[in-house]
This record gives structure tokens, sequence and C-alpha cells, in this order.
């Protein structure tokens, strides 16, 4: 049985899952292209760690950081369609539980809020 997420570690493994699948995405891909993963996963991590858990880990506005990114790439509905798709399928393929449930659904909030 999958465990449920619990720990920094474990968003690491989401986040890391999520990336290597949305990188070579054809229709999402070319959002992350110039991303540096090094440098962007431990952020992503930041969010999910305060979202989630509420540990104050993240201090930035992740609204005005996307909309920035749209600004030079834009991004439509089909897109955050496919973020979500992509994101709960690597949650669960590592995780099963309440708090793997409740990631996907702020995933699923805030890709209907930001699009």
């Amino acid at each position: 049985m999958r465990p449920d997420v619990e720990t920094r570690g474990d968003l690491e493994r989401v986040m890391t899952d999520f990336y290597k699948v949305a990188l070579l995405d054809p229709l999402i891909g070319h959002h992350f292209a110039e991303l540096d993963l090094e440098t962007h996963i431990p952020l992503t991590v930041d969010f999910w760690e305060k979202a989630l858990f509420g540990r104050p880990t993240y201090y930035r506005n992740t609204f005005a950081i996307h909309h920035a990114s749209h600004a030079l790439t834009p991004m439509v509905p089909e897109h955050f369609v496919r973020w979500v798709e992509i994101f709960c399928a690597a949650v669960d393929r590592g995780f099963h539980g309440e708090t793997a449930e409740k990631l996907k659904l702020r995933a699923r909030t805030i890709a209907d809020a930001m699009s």
C-alpha cells in the first residue's frame, strides 16, 4: 500500500515526478523548458509545504510570478487542465490517503483560480 504524503521529502518526490512528465508533455512542456529545476523544485516544495502543512516556508507571490510567465508564454485553460492531470497522477503514483487527496484538491483549486 502506498503511504500518505507526510513530509517535505514526500513533496519533493511528487514534484520531481511531476516535472519528469510535465517537461516532456506536448501540451504544457514548453512552459517549463527554461526552468532551472535545481532552483525551482525546492521553491515549489516550499509552496506546497506551506499550502498543505501550514509551515512558514514560502513568501513569494505565486500569482504574480505566473502572471509574468503568462505574459511571456500565454497559458490557456487547457494548459491548467493538463497541469492538474499530470500533478494528480504524480501524487497517485507515490501516495494514497487523506493528505494526498488534500494535495490534489488544493492543486485543482489553484489551477481553477489561475485559469
